[in-house]
């Protein structure tokens, strides 16, 4: 075995490495998430708002390869640092995964404005409005295979030594082959018992302990 960052790694075994144990953020940012040029990116349109900005459709062209389309989330104009770091954070989280039922990161934009996020495009959306959408037009067999997706990306993530702590249909993203994969890896969540919907960040322990 070997030091990593402070971590002892296992060689052939990949484990989750928590962002906030890096010193620096941007380093966490660098170590796991492919930086993007802003010229390689086109926005096309708003399909939602973020918690820290808006969410975008668009295309991803990088050198040599084939245009993709891509979800892009943008931090808002005026962002304190502190902001900017837990935005980056679920950059940070997601690039250590690599998984057919995990959202994968493309890249992040760091160093022009909007900072952004890119993901792979999901094009049916959110699991519950889907569903809502299209209720009672699966087969059994195309429900169990949703089900399954789902499963097999939590336990990608639970030998990875990560707990999401909001497993929910809202945080499963579902394509047009009807794939489901796990989302929001986000550090700031919306208190959902609050009336005023009030921002916190909840102290997360993403390690497991047995």
């Amino acid at each position: 075995m070997h030091f990593h960052n402070g971590h002892i790694k296992l060689p052939g075994v990949r484990t989750y490495i928590d962002p906030h144990t890096y010193e620096d953020p941007n380093q966490a940012v660098h170590e796991f998430a492919k930086e993007i040029e802003a010229s390689c990116i086109t926005i096309e349109r708003v399909i939602g708002a973020g918690e820290f900005g808006e969410v975008c459709s668009g295309r991803l062209k990088l050198p040599g390869k084939r245009e993709l389309p891509v979800a892009i989330k943008t931090l808002k104009v005026g962002y304190t640092e502190k902001q900017r770091r837990d935005f980056l954070g679920e950059a940070s989280i997601m690039g250590q995964f690599d998984h057919p039922n995990i959202i994968h990161l493309e890249g992040v934009v760091t160093k022009s404005k909007p900072v952004m996020i890119v993901t792979e495009y999901m094009e049916n959306g959110s699991l519950d409005t889907f569903l809502k959408k299209n209720d009672g037009q699966f087969t059994v067999i195309q429900l169990v295979g949703m089900l399954r997706g789902i499963a097999a990306g939590m336990r990608y993530l639970s030998d990875m030594g990560y707990v999401h702590r909001d497993l929910a249909a809202r945080n499963i993203l579902i394509n047009s082959n009807l794939v489901c994969k796990v989302s929001d890896f986000g550090l700031s969540r919306v208190l959902e018992d609050d009336p005023e919907a009030a921002y916190t960040t909840r102290v997360r322990s993403n390690r497991m302990h047995f």
